[in-house]
């Protein structure tokens, strides 16, 4: 059917993933993630509709439960892969998505932290 990339922006800990979701059926979806996350070494090929109908019960979000720790808990690469996975097997359409976060009662945004030993996630 075809391939989605999305590429996430995680915020904070300055990481930048590149996911590609590529189905040929239009329902088995496999990943390829790039970046230093260790998420990505726990994300094997998926059914795109069983993930869907179980919502946060499926693969990638029990991967999610199981290996993302501490202050990583709040990021945004799983929504991420998991709507890749929904525009390579079909289901949803591409658009982009965003979260802008604004400190109330700053004056500007808070340049990012480098990635180097800023991110928690368990092996």
């Amino acid at each position: 059917m075809g391939a989605a990339t999305s590429k996430i922006h995680a915020g904070m800990c300055g990481l930048v993933t590149t996911v590609t979701a590529m189905s040929e059926d239009g329902q088995h979806v496999a990943f390829r993630v790039e970046n230093v996350c260790k998420l990505a070494e726990h994300l094997g090929p998926v059914d795109a509709y069983a993930e869907t109908g179980a919502g946060f019960e499926g693969v990638v979000h029990s991967a999610v439960r199981e290996h993302v720790k501490g202050c990583c808990t709040g990021c945004v690469l799983p929504p991420g892969v998991f709507k890749a996975m929904q525009v390579a097997a079909g289901p949803a359409l591409p658009q982009t998505a965003s979260i802008e976060l604004e400190k109330q009662g700053e004056s500007s945004r808070m340049a990012p932290v480098p990635a180097e030993g800023s991110f928690s996630v368990a092996s």
